[in-house]
């Protein structure tokens, strides 16, 4: 049986590299879960890549069809943005391990429909000063900066990544993300022990 290692951090914590990285090793075999939003394409992102990007429709048809997973809506300066996981096929714990990232209300109500022993979370965390300039880089590459959501969601992630939450969820181990090499290879060893565990079950 496959696990599904959910890679969660605030926003400009690395998430994004050492997702791309680990999916890239091919002695870890991790399939790739493409989630879906509604918010506007980025400069750079190509649909399906990242995300599958959507209409509220495409939504509500998967609700009514009873396919969402998890889904998350933020109000943001800019309307009201969806993320979600659907239950589209992309994942069979039977066949594979899977890599996602998400929030860590995403971890929650993944580990909820698929079971705590299936479910794995990989915390990433960095300095909050290289995170808001990380993020003030990446957000003056856009066509079109978005200053206020950047802010909006950088103070979002405190309270969503607070530790008091962190604990409520079982998060017990942070890699705290300051030497990428260092914290990939941290990050490989946890995912070779949990898979190590999953074939034991």
């Amino acid at each position: 049986m496959g696990n599904i290692y959910c890679l969660m951090g605030k926003s400009a914590s690395g998430k994004d590299t050492i997702y791309n990285r680990l999916l890239a090793m091919e002695r870890l075999h991790l399939r790739r879960v493409v989630p879906y939003t509604t918010r506007p394409m980025r400069s750079g992102e190509t649909d399906g890549q990242t995300y599958v990007f959507c209409t509220e429709q495409q939504v509500a048809d998967f609700e009514a069809a009873g396919k969402i997973i998890e889904l998350r809506a933020y109000h943001t300066m800019y309307g009201i943005w969806k993320y979600f996981t659907a239950d589209d096929g992309q994942i069979c714990l039977a066949e594979s391990d899977y890599l996602m990232i998400g929030t860590l209300e995403a971890y929650e109500q993944i580990r909820d429909y698929f079971g705590m022993d299936k479910v794995c979370p990989v915390y990433v965390e960095v300095d909050d000063g290289l995170r808001l300039q990380r993020a003030l880089d990446r957000e003056r590459a856009q066509d079109q900066p978005k200053y206020a959501e950047m802010c909006r969601r950088f103070l979002a992630d405190e309270a969503d990544f607070s530790p008091e939450k962190l604990q409520e969820a079982g998060i017990t181990k942070t890699f705290v993300n300051n030497d990428l090499e260092h914290t990939e290879q941290e990050i490989i060893s946890y995912v070779k022990s949990c898979m190590t565990e999953s074939t034991m079950r």
